[in-house]
């Protein structure tokens, strides 16, 4: 995935390392943000790019590709391929710390969950600034700590271990409704539709909820696949598209991100 800047400090759940799924809830981790004078910072995610890059389209495929339905204009779309991604990558920034636990984590058995999505924000949250990270993974958790402790930012983050559906209604039971800023949804796909109704009652009225890999390596649009969480993250796709209480936009990020952000009129 590339790097990706996002202005709002929010409840970030999302998995520091690789585990099962993660989310902002996630599967593994869930993490949460909370700034008293509600300043934004600019956050920057960048997953570990993989030893080898591999590519879903051979090798001499075109860099652009038209779209065939003419209702589109013929668009011109720009495929990321193996070259671009490369230059992506050595386009962005990454902290040492980052680029240290990402080499690290890249030697763990499901690598390519990887994620630092936690310590990211930890880094930029102003001291008045809180993350709330809830993993279920005992392993993943002591590197996190190790690196919460090594980048000093070990003050500003609660780590809860437990599941992050869990964790979501205990937030939501102890009166912490609409006083979240951002949420980042990478968890178990089949319980996306579950952690999004608790966030949307965690984020406050403008806030946003970004919800990752909803392109699911392209699954979602080929009807030839019918797996069960192929099937659940385009019952979801539909559903968000659908939902009127928030406004969203699909991009394709990575492995396809959507940024809900939470209306007034809901």
């Amino acid at each position: 995935m590339a790097t990706r800047p996002f202005p709002p400090l929010l409840r970030l759940r999302s998995s520091l390392l690789p585990s099962t799924p993660l989310l902002a809830l996630l599967s593994l981790s869930s993490l949460r943000c909370r700034t008293t004078k509600r300043r934004l910072a600019s956050l920057h995610f960048l997953p570990s790019p993989p030893r080898t890059v591999r590519s879903l389209a051979t090798v001499t495929a075109p860099p652009v590709v038209v779209a065939e339905d003419d209702k589109y204009g013929r668009k011109q779309v720009i495929s990321v391929t193996p070259q671009l991604y490369g230059y992506i990558l050595s386009n962005v920034r990454e902290p040492p710390i980052l680029r240290e636990l990402r080499e690290e984590t890249a030697t763990m058995p499901g690598s390519q969950m990887q994620g630092y999505s936690s310590l990211a924000i930890a880094l930029v949250l102003p001291e008045s600034g809180r993350l709330v990270a809830c993993e279920r993974d005992v392993k993943c958790l002591e590197i996190a700590k190790k690196y919460y402790e090594r980048a000093g930012v070990s003050h500003k983050v609660d780590i809860k271990h437990g599941l992050a559906v869990e964790s979501l209604r205990s937030l939501i039971q102890n009166g912490e409704s609409c006083s979240f800023d951002f949420a980042f949804v990478d968890a178990e796909k089949r319980m996306y539709s579950e952690y999004f109704e608790l966030l949307l009652q965690l984020v406050r009225i403008g806030g946003l909820i970004v919800i990752d890999n909803v392109l699911w390596h392209g699954k979602v649009a080929d009807p030839q696949v019918n797996d069960s969480k192929t099937i659940s993250l385009r019952n979801f796709n539909r559903k968000i598209l659908e939902d009127k209480r928030i406004s969203t936009s699909m991009v394709p990020i990575g492995d396809g991100m959507t940024i809900c952000q939470k209306r007034a009129d809901i």
